[in-house]
């Protein structure tokens, strides 16, 4: 007879649930594969951001399209205005007659005597002092007055031969009002406002005489922006205080390049300007070439040799021929105590040198000389390296330098 025992397993039946589908245990681990030890980044990293923090792509775009729609309305919008502005000097003659006023009475002196006092408050202040940093920079004489402190002292700022420039768009600004019955009635006096006809503006309604430099813009800036922010109208004020200083130095100055340089020996702007650009700037000055001093007496090697090291520029001059550092630097010893007339190629005589304009352009000369000169009579080179140029200014010659300095000049 067989004997039955219990069997054990590990199931285990819950009594009173619905049956449930059995489905197979879910597989163990896999073992990790080894690695180096390195950096890790956790695992929070990538999921515990929040979710509000990521954009979408399209407000995104929205967002930015938005953006720009209203920057390009601003711009197009003070483009408009300058536009107008434009039309406004082509064909008014109020707006015509008060320009060419203005200059004139800025200009009277010839720059010998006076200055240009700018006033103006708020936006427009900013805008004069602007204005004064460009009229000094292309020489023409400015300086900026608060109106309230020249009401305690600064009045004294302003001197006999000036010229007054207020900036106002309203043309009816109290600071300014309170200021103008201190001016002695025989300055000129300018106003730069909105205005485009003078019986519309308060200032010059004070002051008979007053010229108007109108600066209107074609809708206010509160129908344009929602604000009435100063914006369309300090960009017309400034572009039209910018056409006033460049016509003004103009006048003044038969050069306004230089003026401007000179004033502006700084930055970016004045390495510009201080790049040699004519052969002018590159010669070596006549004048200050150190000369043979003994008339009667000849030069050997070793005097001209010690000539040309005294000499800042490494030139050297014997009467009417010159020596150029070059042909001084390759004078050879055995020629140190022989007459200059016995030494061959160490001066040039003024026969010789080639002759330049000292307004060349030095990009323009350096690719004459750049190209091979054949003489057709000798079948040489008509001038080499070591070639003098003259430089000639009214005539004159102001300076030299060898062909070489000139062909190797980088712009």
């Amino acid at each position: 007879m067989v004997e039955h025992h219990p069997v054990h397993n590990s199931e285990v039946y819950l009594l009173g649930l619905a049956p449930r589908p059995t489905e197979p245990p879910p597989s163990p681990p896999s073992p990790s594969t080894p690695r180096e030890a390195g950096p890790s980044t956790a695992i929070e990293e990538f999921y515990l951001d929040d979710p509000d923090d990521f954009e979408d792509p399209l407000e995104a775009d929205s967002r930015t399209k938005q953006r720009i729609s209203g920057a390009i309305h601003v711009l197009n919008t003070e483009a408009t205005a300058l536009r107008c502005l434009t039309v406004l000097y082509k064909t008014d003659v109020v707006a015509t007659q008060g320009f060419n006023a203005a200059v004139e009475a800025i200009t009277r002196h010839g720059g010998e005597r006076g200055k240009l006092v700018i006033i103006g408050v708020g936006k427009s202040g900013h805008i004069g002092k602007k204005l004064v940093a460009t009229f000094n920079s292309l020489g023409v004489r400015a300086t900026f007055l608060h109106p309230t402190e020249a009401l305690h002292g600064d009045l004294g700022k302003i001197e006999q031969h000036d010229t007054a420039l207020f900036i106002t768009f309203s043309g009816k600004t109290p600071e300014l009002l309170a200021v103008l019955p201190h001016l002695d009635t025989a300055l000129p006096v300018i106003v730069l406002t909105s205005h485009t006809r003078p019986e519309d503006c308060e200032l010059i309604r004070q002051r008979q005489g007053t010229i108007l430099l109108p600066a209107p813009i074609h809708e206010s800036e509160a129908v344009s922006f929602g604000v009435s922010a100063p914006t369309t109208s300090t960009t017309v004020a400034l572009a039209l205080g910018d056409a006033l200083a460049v016509v003004a130095a103009q006048e003044l100055h038969s050069t306004v390049t230089s003026v401007f340089a000179k004033n502006h020996p700084g930055g970016a702007i004045g390495q510009a300007f201080s790049k040699p650009r004519q052969i002018r700037d590159l010669a070596i000055p006549f004048s200050e070439i150190p000369t043979w001093p003994e008339s009667n007496e000849e030069a050997c090697g070793a005097d001209i040799l010690k000539l040309g090291y005294d000499s800042q520029s490494g030139w050297a001059r014997v009467g009417d021929a010159i020596a150029s550092p070059r042909r001084i630097r390759r004078l050879n010893t055995e020629y140190m105590t022989s007459r200059l007339s016995t030494i061959p190629d160490l001066v040039v005589e003024r026969g010789e040198w080639i002759s330049i304009h000292a307004d060349t352009r030095i990009s323009q000369a350096a690719e004459w000389f750049r190209e091979p000169l054949i003489s057709s009579d000798y079948g040489e080179a008509a001038c080499k390296e070591d070639s003098i140029l003259a430089v000639v200014e009214n005539s004159e010659i102001i300076g030299v330098l060898e062909v070489g300095q000139l062909t190797s000049w980088q712009g």
